[in-house]
């Protein structure tokens, strides 16, 4: 992967469950070097973010996630970002517009990513939950933005992913493109809460119990090719038996994420690894 130029990138989503604030413990478990970059759930890529800013990565880079519409954004974003941005110009941040646009559907690729960017911008909470028709119901946001959105980032965001690979796939069918010295961050939607958590029946519908535990198995296909991996998960009884055989830490930090009346408290996270955690 060629970097381009010195300019820094910031993720341009929202994203319920992001890992903004894993930043300033990741480097504590990278190895020393590695090879190949994959990062399949990859939500607002926040970690992919931070190692090519830092430039930490060398080689090829492959993104995942099972949310269609995600990645097509960052395809969008990828290969024609000035198509993107036309489109985003012409929305207003209003009620109004919010719901008159989150009502519509588009079969062109690039409307589709510019109405996904616009209600992540502006919905509640940067959520992303559908119906049982698949249709887009998170509310409006009453969110007051000065600048609604950063053109010059995302102008840099498409080129920081020009020679990225990107796929719509479930994480396992990676298995065999992973090779030794290849390092996998896996960042799963949470199935179990910490002690309290609001979208927890909601993460349920998208990764169960037993997505966990073939997760586990993932990890010991990795470990089995010598490469790396890095996962994060809450810290519960059940996800610390699922994958007890693996070495982890845990982290402890605030709570960014809550509906209405969830409160704002410091919780647990895990870490497990193959890597040697500085």
């Amino acid at each position: 992967m060629t970097l381009p130029k010195n300019e820094n990138v910031s993720p341009f989503l929202r994203w319920a469950g992001g890992k903004n604030w894993l930043i300033k413990y990741i480097d504590k478990f990278l190895p020393t070097s590695f090879n190949n970059y994959y990062e399949l759930f990859v939500g607002g890529a926040s970690i992919f973010t931070h190692l090519v800013n830092e430039k930490k990565i060398c080689n090829k880079v492959f993104l995942s996630d099972k949310n269609v519409d995600l990645i097509n954004t960052y395809a969008s974003i990828r290969d024609n970002v000035e198509e993107v941005i036309y489109h985003l110009e012409t929305f207003k941040n209003s009620k109004a517009f919010y719901y008159k646009l989150r009502a519509k559907t588009f079969i062109d690729k690039v409307q589709r990513a510019a109405r996904f960017i616009y209600l992540n911008r502006t919905s509640f909470n940067g959520i992303y939950r559908e119906n049982l028709k698949g249709e887009y119901n998170v509310p409006y946001g009453y969110k007051n933005y000065k600048c609604l959105f950063d053109y010059n980032n995302l102008r840099t965001f498409s080129e920081k992913l020009k020679d990225v690979n990107l796929y719509h796939r479930d994480f396992e069918t990676f298995i065999e493109n992973i090779k030794q010295n290849d390092l996998v961050f896996l960042d799963p939607p949470y199935t179990v809460a910490h002690s309290n958590n609001g979208f927890i029946k909601y993460n349920q519908q998208l990764f169960s119990i037993e997505d966990q535990e073939r997760l586990a198995n993932f990890l010991k296909k990795i470990k089995k090719r010598k490469a790396y991996f890095i996962l994060t998960n809450a810290s519960h009884r059940n996800i610390k038996n699922i994958f007890q055989e693996f070495d982890y830490k845990k982290i402890k930090r605030y709570s960014v994420v809550g509906g209405k009346n969830s409160k704002r408290e410091k919780i647990e996270e895990l870490i497990f690894f193959n890597t040697v955690a500085k």
